[in-house]
């Protein structure tokens, strides 16, 4: 099965990353108002208040690591699951009033905003204004064949104002963690042989914070960077992200490839700001964390890159400063093309 599906990819019909960059997002950018943001540079946020993030969370992810798929608060009522979901949900409500009563974690976060524009496929970032020392952010662009150009080969450079439109754009960064203490605390269950606590805890401090990483982004729409200061949607709402902008992550869909992780951590200081660390892998540490990007640009959407070719991995490659071998390691889920055959 995993052979015909590689051989069902390889059919498609991608366009050259020339001819994809000729059919990347055309936006007006001659009517173009950036907004600055009111609180430019780096913010920190320190021991956060927890229940406020509880009341921010989506719990259909939670189901989820049980096994247990449906909509929330529906599955509480599902013919199949509903017992084990209320009695499982019975348990996290019992665990969060303890979480919360106790302090048990102490969730941070750190913000950067900074001037922007994009130069190609990339976005040069200026995080010391007054000393001009930009630092590049690498993007990828979908190669997937667009008959008659009828929608766009997205990249997340094109939300960013060209270099060459002379407006100065801008973009933030973040990273947010529900601390150390969600591990420390599910090891010493597990040290107790309470497995199911340990999960439990977990389980929970993901959603702590995912909930801190929504938060944050609403803070930042309202008040730090202040596009939409008015804003004013429910949960239901926060979590369908009927908002402007969005926040993607190194790792995930339109932006897969871990490594700019890197530079998001370096732009950050993230480490000694808030205490989480890269491994070798670029997966963060501690395990609760999440992180990614700003864009404000009302025409920006999530999208998969999908199948790329050779000619941008070996372009990427170039701009990083990577062998062709690295990046294609790096790349390795989104290549259209074998690279052993390729050589």
């Amino acid at each position: 099965m995993a052979e015909k599906h590689a051989a069902q990819q390889l059919q498609k019909k991608r366009f050259s990353i020339v001819d994809a960059r000729a059919n990347k997002v055309q936006l007006d950018w001659d009517n173009f108002e950036a907004p600055v943001p009111l609180k430019p540079g780096i913010t920190l946020f320190e021991d956060f208040d927890l229940e406020e993030l509880v009341s921010r969370f989506d719990w259909k992810p939670f189901f989820e690591t049980w096994e247990l798929h449906g909509r929330f608060p529906d599955i509480l009522k599902d013919e199949k699951v509903g017992e084990t979901a209320r009695s499982l949900y019975a348990d996290a409500q019992e665990m969060l009033k303890k979480i919360v009563a106790e302090k048990w974690f102490k969730p941070k976060a750190v913000v950067g905003l900074w001037p922007a524009n994009s130069v190609g496929d990339d976005i040069e970032v200026t995080p010391a204004p007054e000393k001009n020392e930009p630092v590049m952010l690498h993007t990828l662009r979908q190669q997937m064949y667009r008959e008659n150009n009828k929608r766009p080969n997205r990249a997340l450079a094109d939300y960013i104002a060209p270099k060459e439109t002379g407006k100065t754009d801008y973009i933030g960064a973040f990273v947010v963690t529900a601390g150390p203490e969600v591990e420390e605390i599910s090891a010493k269950l597990e040290a107790e042989h309470d497995d199911y606590n340990a999960i439990l805890v977990k389980a929970l401090g993901d959603r702590f914070a995912e909930a801190f990483a929504e938060h944050m982004h609403e803070k930042v729409r309202k008040e730090l960077w202040g596009y939409a200061p008015d804003e004013a949607l429910g949960n239901d709402d926060l979590i369908a992200e009927k908002y402007r902008g969005i926040r993607p992550a190194p790792g995930y869909p339109a932006c897969p490839e871990h490594t700019e992780k890197g530079i998001l951590w370096d732009l950050l200081d993230a480490e000694k700001n808030v205490g989480v660390s890269l491994t070798e892998s670029y997966a963060m540490t501690p395990t609760s964390s999440v992180s990614g990007f700003y864009f404000a640009n009302p025409d920006a959407k999530y999208f998969g890159l999908g199948k790329i070719e050779r000619d941008q991995v070996e372009s990427y490659a170039e701009r990083k400063g990577m062998t062709l071998a690295e990046a294609e390691r790096w790349l390795a889920p989104n290549l259209n093309y074998d690279p052993r055959q390729a050589k």
